[in-house]
């Protein structure tokens, strides 16, 4: 390093955290920089002793000071980029060995905080949240063509959280040329992607291994597949042998792109399709007069819903919706059917998001038998001391009676 670091001082006991390996340093965290910094600008962080505990992007206008990148001094330039996604990458190729299709860059958990980088076959999604990661895009850019050589890089910097940093949202192609939507493998089954205008950055690459596990239980079922979006779950399953499979999505798009990617995949006669507020539909279809039962029809039922929660305040609003479906789902489901249910809210750890399932089973006078746990697929690592790097969890239940 060629000049001193402006340095940033934390407060007595904010250090720990740090050194932990958490890469965010909050406002209220700090004492006081030894000089002034611009926002943007690499900084060294050092415990109220002045020892060094990291190095990262600094911020005046964001709640999180600075975002570490390192613990020793570092130079940020395209050959740092480089270094750290070919890291990423082999971690990727090492836990998803064969995939076309998969996050190469996953934010915090590749010590890449701000930038998350999605590879649809030779097509790259980029999305950055933190205004030191934006200053430095032209570096980025060149480090991703020249590991992946890719058709086109296109930029999906759209979240809520780029204002919190002073950026404006950015959506477009920063190199090459994308045409329409592409086709995408996940397993060796083909999904259309709208890189452009899709959910996140195109698809949902976080059940890519789930998708294939889930499917595995469907032989020769009836399947209900909720929130089916592009058609992940229920496409795996109808490829696994399941007997029937029935799409139901609030999205008319989504529907649409689903029964072309049935059709792609030669899968089209196993599979019906319904836009629908899928709320309702459980609602109308789990509707009795007094003293009727609700006949079971379903084998297997899938309920992957979006985030019912946005921050910690809206928890008891989602808990209750996530009762709803399950209440509704499992009344739907046969004696020794299998219930395959998601949450990826931050928010709602898994423990709660199971005592929510438990509750709506005992409301329907069900006993589950808990026969799989669910996660995120390994490219988008889990760093345990990075409690926000945990958000997509899942379970397998088993109707006992």
């Amino acid at each position: 390093m060629t000049h001193v670091l402006p340095t940033v001082l934390l407060r007595p006991g904010e250090a720990d955290r740090i050194v932990a390996g958490h890469p965010w340093v909050y406002h209220g965290s700090v004492s006081r920089l030894t000089q002034p910094a611009a926002d943007g600008e690499l900084v060294q962080v050092k415990d109220h002793r002045q020892r060094l505990v990291g190095v990262g992007f600094y911020n005046s206008k964001s709640k999180i000071n600075v975002r570490v990148l390192a613990p020793d001094r570092i130079e940020v330039n395209q050959s740092f980029f480089e270094e750290r996604i070919r890291e990423a990458l082999v971690l990727r190729q090492k836990h998803l060995p064969g995939a076309t299709s998969f996050r190469v860059v996953n934010a915090e958990s590749d010590f890449l905080s701000g930038l998350i980088v999605d590879k649809y076959e030779d097509v790259l999604a980029i999305q950055i949240s933190a205004l030191g990661m934006d200053q430095r895009k032209q570096h980025i850019v060149a480090a991703l063509q020249s590991i992946f050589s890719p058709r086109a890089i296109f930029e999906r910097s759209e979240v809520a959280s780029r204002k919190f940093e002073g950026l404006a949202e950015a959506n477009g192609v920063v190199a090459g040329e994308l045409g329409g939507p592409i086709k995408v493998n996940l397993n060796g089954l083909q999904f259309e992607a709208d890189i452009a205008g899709g959910h996140k950055t195109g698809l949902y690459l976080d059940q890519q291994l789930n998708y294939k596990l889930v499917g595995e239980l469907a032989k020769d079922a009836q399947v209900l597949d909720c929130f089916s979006f592009l058609g992940g779950f229920g496409l795996h399953a109808a490829r696994a042998g399941a007997a029937h499979v029935h799409f139901l999505d609030q999205s008319e798009a989504a529907i649409q792109a689903a029964q072309r990617n049935a059709a792609a995949n030669g899968l089209a006669d196993n599979c019906s399709f319904e836009a629908v507020n899928v709320f309702d539909w459980l609602k109308a279809n789990t509707a009795v007069k007094p003293h009727e039962k609700v006949v079971p029809r379903w084998d297997l039922i899938v309920l992957d819903p979006p985030s019912f929660t946005r921050n910690r305040a809206s928890v008891p609003d989602a808990l209750r919706g996530y009762k709803e479906i399950h209440l509704r789902a499992l009344k739907l489901l046969k004696p020794g059917g299998t219930l395959a249910t998601f949450c990826c809210s931050h928010h709602v750890n898994a423990e709660l998001f199971q005592d929510t399932v438990l509750s709506a089973a005992y409301d329907a006078r069900k006993i589950l038998r808990r026969v799989a746990i669910y996660s995120q697929s390994p490219d988008h690592p889990i760093i345990p001391m990075i409690p926000e790097t945990e958000y997509l969890k899942g379970f397998g239940f088993e109707m006992v009676r």
